[in-house]
Parts: C-alpha cells; sequence; structure tokens
C-alpha cells in the first residue's frame, strides 16, 4: 500500500491512476485487503490512523444507515478516537477516515461503487503508510505491539501487491537476444581486452525473463547493467524495451529511485551504446569481432554459420561475405555434410550480397529439405565419411550425441530452423514455417524443440506483420504446438492472446480461423480466459458465428464461412468455462447465433456448438434461453447421433437444463428419455456414461418422467451400474435412484435387484456429492419395511449415524434425514439408537450448527428419538431442551414445523415441560400459529398442548395472545389440528377456573 502503489501503480501526473488492467487489478487487491481487515484481524482494524485518509467521496447522507449520526448531508460515526474526533466523518463531497475497520464500512456502504472509492482514496493520499502509522514507519521498532502487527500486515499488502503487478508485465521481446548480446560482451571482458567487467545489477529472473523490479518493469525495464570500460568509470546502463540508455547516478541517500532516469540518448543495443561512449571499445570492437568470428569460422560447420549470422547482426558485410565465400569455395563439389547444416545453406542463399546468384536458387531449395527430411537412419558415422570434416568435429558430433542421447534428431533439426527463422528475410521465413510444417508438430519433443530454442517470441513476432503468408504459416504451426499445456501458457505469457484478438478483425478467413483455434488452445486457464475478455476477444468470436448452416455448402465461400463458426465456436468452448466470460458471450448476442447453428448438419460443428452451450447451461440465464429458443428439441435429436462424443455434450447440456421443470417436459415432449436410457448401453466411454446417467437423474426430478423411466427398465439398469463406476457415474446413479425411490414400489424393485447392499457399501467414500446421494437413496429406501431390514442387517443405519460427523454440512443433514424413516421402521428402534456408543451426544451437539438445513433434519430426528423414554432421558441430561428453545427464534417454516415436533416429544419427560417454559420458549412458538403453512400449524398446535400441562406455560400462553388463533383452528378440517388446539385451550381454561375458585372460595 506503500511502495507498490507509488512504484508498480501507473500514474497519470502526480495524482491520477491510469485506466490499465495493472492498475485496476490493484485497486482491487487494496479492496479486497480492506474488507477483509475487519472479519480476520479486527483489533488491527480498530486501530486508529495517525492521521485521517481524506478524498472527495460520491456518497451522500442517504447511502448510511441509522448507526450513523446523521445532521443534514453531514454524516458522523458514533465511535471516536480519544481526542473526540469521529472515525468516519462525511460532509460532500468530502470524508475522512480514521480505522481500517470504518473504511470497510463505507466500501460496504458504497456497494458497487466501492473500487472509484478505493481509486478516490488512492490518489488523494499518496503516502498512506505515513499518515496511518506516523513517522515512527522508519524506526525499526513501532511505539506499540499493536502498530507493528498492523505494519506487518501493511507490507505484506504490499509484497502482495508487487507481485499481482508482474502478472500485467508482459514485456516485448526484441528482436535481437539481449541475453546473447550480454554473453558476448562477457567474452570481451578480462586483461588487455575491450572491458574489465559486465554484471547485472540482480542474478533474480521474474517468470517473465526481466531481471528489473517490478515498479520498474511497468515501465518497460528489462535489466540492469554495471559495465566498466577501460577508459571511462563504471556505466550503469537500462535496458528496456525501447532501447539502452546509460542512467544518471546520484549518491545522496534517499534518491536512489532517480538511478533510473535516462541520460543521454537512447541506442538499439549495448554494442553501440557502448562504441558511442567508450573511445577505447569503439577503437577496437570491429578488430575483436572480425577475429573472434574468424576463429570461430575454422571450428565447425555449425560455429561457422553462427559467425555468419553474428557478423550480419553487427552489420559487419565484409566478414560475413568473406566467410560465405571461402566456406563456398572449401566445399566444392558438394558433399552430404551440408545436409546436417540446411540452416548454413538457406543462410547464404538469402544473404543479402549473395542473393542476386538466383541460379542457386534450386540447388539450395534441394538440399534445405533435403536436410529437413533425412531420414534418422543418418547417422553421424555417415558425416564423418565427409573428407571436409576433421577429427574435432567428430569428436565435438561425438560428445553432442552421448550428451543429448535421449533428444531425437528431429529435435536438434529444428532448434536449427528456429535460430535461422530470427535472422532470414521474408522468402526465408516462409520455407522455414513450410519446413517446421513438414514436422510431426503432434510429438511433444517437436513442440518443445520450437519453444526452447526461442521459437515461439518469433512466431508471435511474425504476427505483427503485414506478410499473410507468414502469418498462416506461423499461426498453422502456432495452432498444433499450443495443444501442449507449457506451451500454451508461454504464448499467453507472451502476449500472444492479444494478438491473436486483433486477428480476428482480419478480412482473411483462413486467417481468422487459425487464430480461433489457436485462442481455443491456449484458453484453458483462467487468466488466459480473462485475457481474451479483456481485449474484447468475446464479442468478436460471437461475429465469427454468424453463419446460415447448409446442409451441402455449394460454394467455397459458403465452405469458409461454416469453418469460421466451427473455429468461433471452439474458442468460446474453451473462453466459456470462466462464469464472466458466460455472461459476456450473452450479452454478445451469441445464443440465437449458436441456437441457429445447431440446426447444422455437420457434426464437426455440432460438437463445439454444443459444448459451449453445456458449459453456459450452468447459469440460470442460459438454461431459460435455451428452452425460450428451442433449442431442446434439436439437443433431444443430436442424441440419436451416431458421435458419441455429440452425444456425450447434449446429454451434459440436458443434465444441467434439466434442473427446470420447464425442460423436463420438453424433454420427455421430444422424446428423449428413451435415448438417454440407450446411451447406458455404452459402459466403456465413462464420459458418455456420466453425462446420460446424469441426464435421467435431473429429469427424474418430475415424477412424470420417472414413469417413462419404468416402462425402458431404466431402474434396473441403473443398479447394475452402482459397482466398479467412476464416482462421477456413482454420483448421478445415485441421485437418480433416490428421486426413483420416491415411489414405493420402486424401493421394493431397487431391493430386489440386489441395489441396498452396494449403496451401503458407498457410505464409506470420501466423494461429498456421492454421500449426499446415496444417504438420499438409502433414506427414501428406508420407507419400506423389507428395504429397511436389508439396511440394518448390513449395519448401514450405523454408517449413516457415522456421518453425522462429516465436516460438509450438506452430508450431515442429509444422513439426518436418512436416519428418520430408519427409526420409524427399525424393528426395536430404541435399542438400536442406543448402541451407538457417543451417537445421541453426537446428534445433539450438531443443534449447534449454523446450517439451516442440517438444523432441520437434525429437529425432525430428534422428534423420533425422543419418542423412545430411555432415549430421551439420555438426550436430557445433554441438554437438549435448552438448544432447541434456543432456535425458537427462527422465522424458517420447515425448521418451525421439525422443531415444534421435537419440543412435544421432549415435553413427555420429567421436567422438559417446565423449563422449556423457563428457556424463553413458549412465546416463539406462540407466534409460529402466524405462519401460512398448515403443517407448522399442527405441529406448533400438538407442541403447545404439551407445553400448556404446566401452569407457568399456560399463564405465559395466554399473555401472548394465544386463545384466539387457537379457537379459529379448533374449526379446522385438520382433525389432529382441532384436538390439539382444543385441548390446548382446555388446560388454559381449567388453569384459570381454578384461579379464580382459589380467589372467592
Amino acid at each position: 500500500m506503500g511502495v507498490a502503489l507509488t512504484r508498480a501503480a501507473q500514474w497519470t501526473g502526480p495524482a491520477r491512476l491510469k485506466d490499465t488492467p495493472a492498475n485496476e487489478a490493484l485497486v482491487r487487491a487494496v479492496a479486497a485487503f480492506v474488507e477483509q481487515l475487519g472479519s480476520r484481524h479486527p483489533r488491527e482494524a480498530e486501530c486508529v490512523f495517525q492521521e485521517p485518509l481524506r478524498w472527495r467521496t460520491a456518497l451522500g447522507a442517504s447511502d448510511f444507515q441509522t448507526e450513523y449520526d446523521i445532521s443534514g448531508p453531514t454524516v458522523q460515526s458514533r465511535e471516536r478516537d480519544e481526542a473526540g474526533r469521529p472515525l468516519l466523518h462525511l460532509s460532500p463531497p468530502d470524508v475522512s477516515v480514521l480505522t481500517f475497520s470504518q473504511l470497510s464500512e463505507l466500501l460496504q456502504v458504497a456497494e458497487n461503487k466501492k473500487l472509484e472509492e478505493v481509486r478516490a482514496c488512492l490518489e488523494a493520499n499518496r503516502d498512506p503508510l505515513v499518515q496511518i502509522l506516523g513517522p515512527e514507519i522508519e524506526q525499526k521498532d513501532m511505539p506499540s505491539e499493536l502498530k507493528s502487527r498492523l505494519l506487518a500486515l501493511l507490507q505484506q499488502l504490499d509484497s502482495d501487491l508487487l507481485r499481482l503487478s508482474i502478472e500485467h508485465v508482459s514485456p516485448w521481446v526484441p528482436s535481437y537476444s539481449l541475453k546473447s548480446e550480454v554473453e558476448l560482451l562477457w567474452t570481451f571482458c578480462g586483461d588487455e581486452n575491450l572491458l574489465k567487467s559486465v554484471k547485472y545489477t540482480s542474478d533474480y529472473v521474474f517468470p517473465n525473463g526481466c531481471r528489473s523490479p517490478p515498479w520498474r518493469q511497468v515501465h518497460g525495464d528489462i535489466c540492469h547493467l554495471l559495465v566498466q570500460p577501460y577508459d571511462i568509470e563504471v556505466l550503469h546502463i537500462t535496458c528496456s524495451i525501447s532501447g539502452v540508455f546509460l542512467n544518471m547516478v546520484i549518491t545522496q541517500e534517499g534518491a536512489e529511485e532517480s538511478m533510473y532516469d535516462r541520460r543521454g540518448d537512447l541506442y538499439e543495443g549495448l554494442v553501440s551504446l557502448l562504441a558511442a561512449t567508450s573511445p577505447h571499445f569503439a577503437k577496437n570492437v570491429s578488430r575483436q569481432v572480425s577475429l573472434s568470428r574468424a576463429q570461430a569460422s575454422c571450428d565447425s560447420l555449425e560455429n561457422r554459420s553462427r559467425s555468419i549470422i553474428s557478423c550480419r547482426a553487427n552489420g559487419d558485410e565484409s566478414c560475413s561475405w568473406q566467410l560465405v565465400m571461402l566456406f563456398v569455395i572449401r566445399q566444392k563439389p558438394w558433399n552430404p555434410c551440408l545436409l546436417s547444416s540446411p540452416l548454413l545453406t538457406l543462410h547464404f542463399l538469402f544473404s543479402s550480397p549473395f542473393k542476386d546468384h538466383i541460379t542457386l536458387f534450386p540447388y539450395f531449395s534441394f538440399v534445405l529439405y533435403s536436410g529437413l527430411c533425412v531420414s534418422s537412419k543418418t547417422t553421424s558415422d555417415d558425416f564423418s565419411e565427409s573428407s571436409s570434416e576433421s577429427e574435432e568435429d567428430e569428436e565435438l558430433t561425438e560428445r553432442r550425441t552421448e550428451t543429448n542421447s535421449d533428444l531425437p534428431s528431429e529435435y536438434w533439426q529444428i532448434q536449427k530452423l528456429v535460430k535461422y527463422m530470427k535472422w532470414g528475410n521474408q522468402t526465408a521465413t516462409v520455407i522455414v514455417l513450410c519446413a517446421l510444417r513438414d514436422f510431426n508438430l503432434a510429438q511433444e519433443t517437436c513442440q518443445l524443440a520450437i519453444r526452447d530454442a526461442g521459437g515461439l517470441e518469433v512466431l508471435l513476432n511474425l504476427l505483427g506483420t503485414e506478410e499473410v503468408k507468414c502469418m498462416i504459416g506461423s499461426l498453422m504451426i502456432l495452432k498444433e504446438i499450443s495443444r501442449n499445456s507449457q506451451n500454451s501458457k508461454a504464448i499467453a505469457d507472451l502476449g500472444g492472446l492479444q494478438t491473436m484478438v486483433d486477428i480476428l478483425d482480419s478480412p482473411n478467413k483462413d486467417l481468422k480461423c487459425l487464430a480461433a483455434e489457436t485462442i481455443a488452445n491456449v484458453a484453458k486457464f483462467r487468466k488466459d480466459r480473462r485475457s481474451v475478455r479483456k481485449h474484447g476477444g468475446i464479442s468478436r468470436l460471437v461475429e465469427l458465428l454468424d453463419c446460415v448452416p447448409d446442409p451441402s455448402p455449394s460454394t467455397l465461400q459458403k465452405q469458409r464461412d461454416v469453418e469460421v463458426a466451427r473455429c468461433g465456436a471452439l474458442a468460446l468452448w474453451s473462453c466459456s468455462k470462466s462464469t464472466k466470460n458466460k455472461e459476456a458471450v450473452r450479452r454478445a448476442g451469441a445464443i440465437p447465433l449458436l441456437a441457429r447453428l445447431l440446426k447444422s448438419p455437420h457434426e464437426n460443428m455440432l460438437i463445439p456448438v454444443v459444448a459451449t452451450l453445456q458449459e453456459c447451461a450452468s447459469e440460470p440465464s442460459y438454461r431459460v434461453a435455451i428452452q425460450t429458443e428451442g433449442m431442446i428439441e434439436d439437443l433431444v435429436k443430436n442424441l440419436s447421433r451416431e458421435n458419441q462424443e455429440l452425444q456425450m455434450h447434449c446429454a451434459s447440456a440436458i443434465f444441467k437444463c434439466a434442473q427446470d421443470k420447464r425442460t423436463r417436459d420438453l424433454v420427455q415432449q421430444y422424446g428423449g428419455l428413451e435415448p438417454l436410457v440407450s446411451l447406458l448401453s455404452h459402459s466403456e466411454n465413462k464420459q458418455l456414461l456420466a453425462a446420460s446417467t446424469g441426464a435421467i437423474w435431473k429429469c427424474s426430478l418430475s415424477m412424470e418422467n420417472v414413469a417413462k423411466f419404468e416402462e425402458y427398465n431404466t431402474l434396473e439398469i441403473l443398479v447394475k451400474l452402482l459397482t466398479n463406476q467412476p464416482e462421477e457415474v456413482l454420483v448421478n446413479v445415485a441421485g437418480a435412484l433416490g428421486e426413483f425411490a420416491r415411489k414405493p414400489a420402486n424401493r421394493v424393485t431397487i431391493n430386489n435387484c440386489g441395489g441396498i447392499p452396494p449403496l451401503v457399501n458407498l457410505l464409506t467414500g470420501t466423494n461429498q456429492a456421492l454421500l449426499v446421494n446415496v444417504t438420499c437413496a438409502l433414506g427414501a429406501c428406508a420407507s419400506e419395511s423389507k428395504c429397511m431390514g436389508t439396511i440394518d442387517s448390513l449395519d448401514g443405519v450405523r454408517l449413516l449415524w457415522s456421518l453425522l460427523k462429516n465436516p460438509n454440512p450438506d452430508v450431515q443433514a442429509s444422513a439426518a434425514w436418512a436416519i428418520c424413516p430408519c427409526i420409524e421402521n427399525a424393528k426395536d428402534a430404541g435399542e438400536m439408537v442406543r448402541s451407538f456408543v457417543g451417537g445421541l451426544e453426537l446428534i445433539v451437539n450438531l443443534l449447534k450448527s449454523s446450517h439451516l438445513e442440517v438444523l432441520t433434519s437434525v429437529c425432525a430426528a430428534i422428534g423420533n428419538i425422543a419418542k423412545d423414554k430411555e432415549n430421551l432421558a439420555i438426550i436430557t441430561d445433554h441438554r437438549v431442551v435448552p438448544m432447541l428453545a434456543k432456535l425458537t427464534h427462527t422465522n424458517d417454516d420447515t425448521l418451525r414445523r421439525y422443531l415444534a415436533g421435537a419440543v412435544e416429544h421432549c415435553c413427555t419427560w420429567g421436567t422438559n415441560c417446565a423449563m422449556f417454559g423457563e428457556e424463553g420458549a413458549v412465546a416463539p412458538l406462540v407466534r409460529y400459529l402466524k405462519s401460512t403453512d398448515p403443517a407448522v400449524h399442527q405441529a406448533t398446535a400438538l407442541a403447545l398442548y404439551q407445553l400448556s400441562k404446566d401452569p407457568n406455560n399456560c399463564i405465559n400462553m395466554y399473555e401472548n395472545g394465544v386463545v384466539k388463533p387457537l379457537v379459529d383452528m379448533m374449526g379446522s378440517t385438520d382433525e389432529v389440528l382441532q384436538e390439539a388446539a382444543a385441548r390446548c385451550v382446555r388446560n388454559i381454561r381449567l388453569l384459570a377456573l381454578a384461579n379464580e375458585k382459589a380467589r372467592y372460595g
């Protein structure tokens, strides 16, 4: 919050943050820190600032609630510091805050405008640490432990912001290799040489390849060097994306930041800067480079190639020409050794002084392609027979083969090609791209060879040219190698996604297709999908979908339109795995276009379209749109196709959409239930099996669909899938069985088919979703006495009870619901429950849970447990009465119903009835009678009747107005409710008569 914002953030002028993604991320991080500080570190959040943070706000008095003192437009917090200052003071448009706690509350008031408030606060308070902690931050020890802890938290935030800023820095990779140039300068260091020393100021290399501090990377700095020539002082040099320059050198304390300011001109490279700065270096550099490269030319063919390229990179045409001519003369007649270095021969062909020899073009083209396609059978032994190879060359070849024996020859051939592609002209680049395409780029070795040689940077740089052939060739290669996750991440880190998003605007349809397919491969991670959205890629990809499906495209133009739409759908499929991207796709108008493409007869088009829909169907807005656009019918039709991948995506889409009853009805209406059942026969395809069982599960939420499924013997098939299946299949099967078991006849069928034992065995698993569905299915089956006998014989009730210890509240609630019918239908339920050591204490303690469904299910279970007097006595000793009384203030009708039932049964033991009154449970229960749920009325009346057996409870009921609603309920058509209400009123009336008799004798 101090260094990070002043150095890592990008400012417009002295007091304005630029509107950049990096700054937006920093502001969001600060807002999250402030909001979380109060809950995680409440004491530090209450620490009063040395000076308030002040800024101009858009909030007004109307935005604040009653817990503030509001006087006209002025708002003050009721909490004040020792000096009597309010911790928050608003006098529009100015606001001041003295604690993080108040700042957090202000952000909650701001709601959707909180980022604007944080931005305004940061812009107005450029040195917040001094205002918060005072000048003591310069000291090593803070005056108080509380401030020391707050300082540590702020320093941690600083570190987090700096790391965050690095993620948004993707420096442009220059056409020359900075690392190679530094390594070249190292060879010139030493006695009687060009330089004394060349050093990096930092040995740490960030993931993006930079060595500069993060707050300098945002300004384009790559690294900083200390270079010591022989004739002048040490040079402080900055290498940035815009070039190389000298730094200002200021030695005063506290002025180290100014060392990064530029002094003098901007140079293209280190050599040109040193030549302009050091006369000694300028005088000797040309001779030194020539001698060094000439010596290198005698080593080997590969070293000779590097010499030529390096000389030409430094502008030494004469050196390049001499070496080329020397090589050409020595290599006549041509020998097979040239095949080992197509990189070198290609360089000769397109070297500027040599390119006019057009008659050599056919030969060099032949040499190039022969060398690239040479079989792996051509070994170093074949080359060693050449008279031009020296013994030293043979030793070098042997050492390289021995050291890298695990790498195939293709790896090194690709590396040579990539090296040449960095220096070749347009025609050479096209030939190299074509040659790279001849390799099997699906192999990981070939993919990594391109990356290891720095080929990704070169390929991405080619996308910035205006040469369509180069761009197409580059994208063809990127599309293939981006299937490798390491390559796709590297492409994203190099800013390739933004470049490919821009290509989507190209009028060339081939470029659009290739760019979209590459985006589909790269956008596999959340950060990369977000990058596509931030750069406007979603709307551009949606535009590619604007194509009318044609059963048989008659023209090449229409075929290309179809291919463009297919590639756009592929990219949207990858991008739609993020929630925000799903909303962006919807806003861009993709749903009608996807609905139109869903009618396409081409399976290669349908797969990405349906896959995109099934990804987006997790959002309610998409499920409604899929219904209204009539896509359910097309999804059902495509279930009958032969393509299993398409079937899988269609079933997955139905699985997600069938959460809504209207969709379930449409699936049945269009005849989709039978195809779903037929997909269960593909037991070897686990993805298809998971999708189809999931769709069956959700469709069976409607009992009409269950009846249809019964006609296709679905239940028997599902029971067979309870063993030897992946967990995602088991989750869906158990869920479907739970829905089927709502019908009594199906419970018997499950038992007769042997479904109970595998369900009980699944209770020992750890998958939370599976446990929830299995307990639901067993709970439904336990309502049938035969099924209950099987469950009990397999010790299933004990396993269900053990799940109450599970940390997942959904599992706890599901297990408690399943226990209820087990207790109701067990032969000796009381003894069975007591046999579980510690079981009663465990279930009573769950009344302390904050999860509503857990409380409801546990109350239902306690109502059943309390029917046994011995068990009721035990849970009474575990303080079940005060725990239930504490829950009576709830407003949830479902909890009210089962809580009242638990109170009713617990009142039948000892002094529990009077204890409920002492714990304040009577008045809240009386208010339950105002509910609109008849089930709540019945359970409450029964509980009040039991409570009315205590005189003090009767008085309490009467005082809370229980008589009138009970009298009204005595006229209900529900006989149980009638009787309970009448008995309760009778007890109240008898108490009143007894009091009158005692008073008047």
